[in-house]
């Protein structure tokens, strides 16, 4: 058995419940959408309940059919990451030197 923590699984939960608005919204008959994501009405209807055993894959693709896969790519993009572009400021340098030129030896 799986076991997550609970902000996990109210986010799947919200997730799947959004997916299935969605699909009502479109107006998306059940068997269409699972037909064009390739998956099972079984999977779809575990889909939309924000089932954690289904692969994140099948999310994406229904994702896709509802038209909104290129949020997928924005879920952890450093612009929606403020403590995480903190972090990587606090440890940029504080001070940068000029690298330092070698000076012609005399003599030689």
């Amino acid at each position: 058995m799986l076991t997550l923590p609970i902000p996990v699984l109210r986010a799947l939960r919200k997730l799947g419940h959004d997916l299935k608005d969605a699909r009502r919204r479109r107006r998306i008959p059940m068997v269409i959408a699972a037909q064009r994501a390739s998956i099972s009405k079984p999977t779809l209807i575990r889909v939309e309940r924000g089932d954690p055993s289904v692969s994140i894959g099948s999310y994406a693709t229904v994702l896709f059919v509802m038209g909104m896969a290129e949020r997928i790519s924005e879920l952890v993009d450093p612009k929606n990451d403020p403590v995480g572009l903190q972090l990587e400021e606090e440890n940029l340098p504080q001070r940068i030197r000029r690298a330092r030129q070698n000076k012609p030896t005399k003599g030689k």
